[in-house]
């Protein structure tokens, strides 16, 4: 198993929740975005897409598969943590007016209930609507309805509340190895030192409780952590 950070940038973002790249004078949160490739079973697996930034007018996203041999037909399957813009805007390409798939080819995981939330949040400046209408219409979904199951038998999902009301955390096993990605319930490292919860969050308290124990069992059985927003260190091993 390997697993590539494909780092689509080091962003500011605004209560309006609209990003721009990082510099010495941005105000607002600080924040990396980095979706995350696992090669597993022969295969490309995408955990969450990024914001779907243009770099010189093409997704950064291609860019970075680009830059490890992959081209987006190389991707089979896609999972989805949540549906906020910056963790899928980066299935579409908005380089020209109409708008196009980035991995027409792949199959989508996406959690039916964390989609029907979203369809009632039409004033949230979370959700790209115009975005995630298209990839409903138009992409290979698969639509995941229970609280926990398996992808495959090495790949587990678990609906975790805390940041969203539905979000998925992923687990995936390979040889006595675990790769955990908790999305944006665990989304920086130093989230581990302080157990806090956030307001920014839909439930912070449920988001908390669930940080408090990943840690342990993180520190007992030596998982290696993807961090989707970390700035200085997007995999930590445990």
């Amino acid at each position: 198993m390997k697993v590539y950070p494909l780092i689509e940038g080091h962003f500011s973002v605004d209560k309006n929740k609209d990003f721009s790249i990082l510099n010495k004078n941005s105000k607002g949160l600080k924040m990396a975005i980095q979706p995350f490739l696992i090669q597993i079973n022969n295969e490309n697996i995408l955990f969450d897409t990024g914001l779907g930034w243009l770099d010189n007018n093409q997704p950064k996203i291609i860019k970075n598969l680009k830059n490890i041999n992959l081209q987006p037909k190389d991707i089979s399957k896609i999972l989805i943590s949540h549906l906020h813009k910056d963790h899928i805007n980066g299935l579409v390409n908005t380089s020209s007016e109409e708008l196009e798939l980035i991995f027409p080819q792949a199959e989508i995981f996406i959690q039916k209930r964390e989609y029907e939330f979203a369809l009632s949040q039409n004033e949230s400046h979370s959700f790209d609507f115009k975005i995630l209408d298209y990839i409903v219409k138009n992409s290979n979904i698969n639509w995941l309805i229970d609280d926990e199951g398996e992808i495959n038998n090495k790949i587990q999902y678990k609906v975790t509340p805390g940041h969203t009301p539905y979000l998925q955390s992923f687990w995936i096993n390979e040889d006595n190895k675990t790769v955990f990605y908790g999305s944006d319930n665990l989304p920086l490292e130093a989230y581990f030192k302080y157990h806090l919860a956030y307001k920014s969050d839909y439930n912070g308290k449920e988001a908390m409780e669930y940080r408090i124990e990943w840690e342990k069992e993180a520190k007992n059985n030596s998982w290696e952590i993807l961090f989707y927003h970390d700035l200085k260190n997007p995999v930590v091993q445990f």
